[in-house]
Parts: structure tokens; sequence; C-alpha cells
């Protein structure tokens, strides 16, 4: 057996193997009895006639075709180990000569793509420091404040819809002057501003009183996922029955009390828990875009050439991923698509752009874990699949079972980010 390994682009290269001489023989002797076992001669049992009269009835090519299913398999193994390659595709085989002598086959074949490191420590990026102002805070009174309002009914002859009031509302819709599906409702309440209709709507019933009717002329978006609709000019024809102004409540520690939070019974108390809660979350959003810029400088200045394969894998697999959160909503994936008007192509191809970056964040990041010599301790291990467990709900033993390998991974590759943010903005 001999092979020649030569990469070509993305990933993609040809293992070339042969055989020849005493194995070659030894498996079309082998290929020969396992062929003859299946040949009806007539005057024989199956199998049983004479070698030589077998070789009248089977050709050399099927003899020869068997030896190569036979043996190809074994090859290929060989040929990787040989070369240390890293396959991540099925290969796809082509018999290049075969003969009385011997074979020779090429595999075209995908492997791991290399990942040219560049300079990835002391990148010149910092996280963002976080401050909470007295105004953000106030917002958030304001906010609870708003929560808790009464809608009361406005009456008299000068009351008029205004934004942020809530319109009890008859609607029906018409295109080219048919009325289409879902567009017609009664007694619907529509906060005002609140951009729960299609541009343009709610605009157009303020100034309305009570129990006026008017025809508005709206347009709906391009991209509206009902395809009859999309970009078309449409009527509502709307009745306002009711006008609801929000009357809020005070600001005191009365409301806080109502609003049942563990430990906070004070206006003073609720601005200190409200300050904590923005602090945490701004922190939150900063680490996710200190997180990501580093990640998209690291894959500017360690550049690798993805194969197409890797990218297609990442989107089966983010879609089944996706179809599988859907359920646990209560819906299959084709009710998904029937209410939204998506098609599964379209939805793929929305994941699709996600896939490549998150393939090339993890290429980098494990190549700069092998390049660091990184592991992942049993201890590390076993707190990332507790964290699992506990989040899914699951028996850590179930998750050690299923993805016990995939955590080690992970866990490697959260190490290699530590590692460059240790050494980044300084």
């Amino acid at each position: 057996m001999s092979s020649t390994w030569e990469l070509k682009e993305k990933s993609k290269g040809e293992l070339k193997v042969a055989l020849s001489g005493e194995e070659w023989q030894k498996a079309c002797d082998k290929a020969f009895k396992k062929v003859a076992k299946n040949v009806n001669i007539p005057g024989f049992r199956k199998g049983s006639a004479p070698a030589a009269i077998v070789k009248k009835h089977v050709s050399k090519q099927s003899v020869w075709m068997e030896a190569i299913d036979a043996t190809a398999t074994a090859l290929l193994v060989d040929g990787v180990k040989e070369h240390e390659l890293d396959l991540i595709a099925r290969p796809e085989m082509n018999i290049d000569d075969v003969n009385e002598d011997g074979y020779k086959l090429t595999f075209f074949v995908t492997v791991r793509p290399e990942v040219t490191l560049g300079d990835y420590k002391g990148l010149d990026i910092k996280k963002k420091r976080v401050s909470v102002s007295a105004k953000e805070v106030d917002e958030e009174v304001n906010a609870l404040q708003k929560r808790y309002a009464e809608l009361v009914v406005k009456e008299g002859d000068d009351a008029v819809v205004e934004n942020g009031d809530t319109a009890e509302i008859d609607f029906e819709g018409f295109k080219d002057g048919i009325p289409f599906d879902g567009g017609k409702a009664e007694k619907f309440p529509l906060e005002i501003g609140s951009g729960q209709f299609i541009p343009g709507f709610e605009e157009q019933l303020v100034g309305m009183k009570a129990e006026e009717s008017k025809e508005i002329q709206v347009t709906f978006p391009e991209n509206y996922h009902a395809e009859e609709l999309a970009g078309a000019p449409v009527t509502f024809k709307v009745t306002v029955h009711e006008i609801k102004a929000k009357e809020l409540p005070e600001i005191n520690d009365d409301l806080i009390k109502e609003a049942n939070i563990k430990d906070v019974e004070t206006v003073e108390a609720y601005r200190e828990y409200a300050k904590k809660n923005l602090s945490e979350q701004k922190k939150r959003n900063a680490e996710n875009e200190y997180n990501n810029a580093i990640l998209s400088k690291l894959c500017e200045v360690c550049p690798v050439e993805i194969p197409q394969v890797m990218i297609d894998d990442e989107v089966e697999y983010l879609y089944r991923d996706f179809a599988s959160r859907i359920q646990s909503q209560g819906f299959t994936i084709d009710q998904f698509k029937a209410m939204t008007g998506q098609s599964e192509e379209s939805i793929r191809e929305e994941l699709a752009k996600d896939a490549a970056s998150k393939v090339n964040i993890r290429l980098v990041l494990e190549a700069i874990a092998k390049a660091e010599k990184i592991e992942a301790s049993e201890a590390e291990c076993d707190e990332e699949i507790k964290r699992i467990a506990g989040l899914y709900g699951m028996d850590e033993k179930v998750v050690r079972e299923r993805i016990g390998d995939q955590v080690k991974y992970d866990v490697c590759n959260r190490k290699a980010l530590d590692l460059v943010k240790e050494s980044a903005g300084k």
C-alpha cells in the first residue's frame, strides 16, 4: 500500500492510494471466493463448482470491484493516519486505474482548516466602563408608576384620542375594495403609540372622538409576513367606541409595597434596587460587547478559510436547535412557518448569516487553545456539566454521557478566550 496527499484550496485535497503486488493478489483471491459463492452454474450446487469452471463464468472486473470494495476503506484509514489528516466530511472516491497488477484510487477529502495564528495577545480593546445616572433611576421609577396606572374613561365633548391613550375600536381592512383575512376585529383595545399596528395606523387615530368613524389609508411593510399584503396599500374602516387615559398613582411607599418586591418597601429602597439592576444589566451588556469585539478582532488577526461543508453543518445544527426551542414553546416548526409565512429555506438563510462567524470563532479559539497547550481539568468539566444540567433540568450523568467530550472542548475554548482577554487593552 502506498499513498500521497496534496492539499488544494479551502481545506480540500486529494489523497491518492494504491494497492499492488502480493496484497492485491490476496485481496483478489478473497474476492473471487466471495463472488464464487453466489454464481449459479448448471449441473452444480450454488458455490460448489470447481474454481477453474467458475472463472469462466466470472469476469475479472467483478472480482476487482469486489476486492476494491473490501480494501478501499482500510487504505483510506491508513492514508489518513500516515498523513495525519483530520477529516470533517465523508470523502468521495474515484477509481483511477485497476488491472491485474493492482489499483489506484483518489479520495477527495475535506480536512479541518488550518488557522494562521496572528498576534492574538495584547489586543487594543477595552471593556466599556458603566455607570447609572439619577435620570435613569428616575425613569425606572416612572416605569413602575406607569405599570400600576389605571385606565379611566375620557368623557365630554372635548375628549379625543391622544398618544398614550387606549382606544377601543372596531376595524376592518380592505385591499382593492375587498376585505382581507385577519384584517377585522371588534372592540379591540389599542394603546396609541405602542406600535402594535403597522406604521401610520395608530397616528391617524389621534384626534378622533368616541363613536366617530373614519377611513385610514396605510401601506403594509415590504417585509410583511403575509406575501399577498407585503408592500400593498390598504384601507381600514375604523370606529372608536371608548377612549381611556392612564391615571398615574402617586409615587410613594404604598406603591412600592404594591409591587411586592422582596425586601423593598420604600421609594428609597426601590431606587437602590433599580440602580443595582441597571448596573448589573449594563455590566452584562458591556461584557457581551467586549467579548464580541475581542472575537471579531481574533477572526481578523487569525485568518482561516472555512470549507462550505462546515458552514452547512452549522446551519443544520442551528436549524435543529431552533426547531427544538420552538417545540419547547408548544409549537411545531410547521406551525411556526405557517404563522410567520416563512419557509424552511428562508429560516436556514437567516441562520446562515451567523453560521460562518460561529464556525470561524470556534476554529480560532481551538487553535489558540492548542498553541497554548490549554487543557480542561476534570473539576472544570464537572462544574460545567452541573451548570448545564441545572439549566435544562437534566441528570448530570445523562449530560456527561451525551455531551461530555463537547463540554471538554467548550471549556478549553472558553479558557482560550479568557487568556486573550487577560492581555487585552493593556
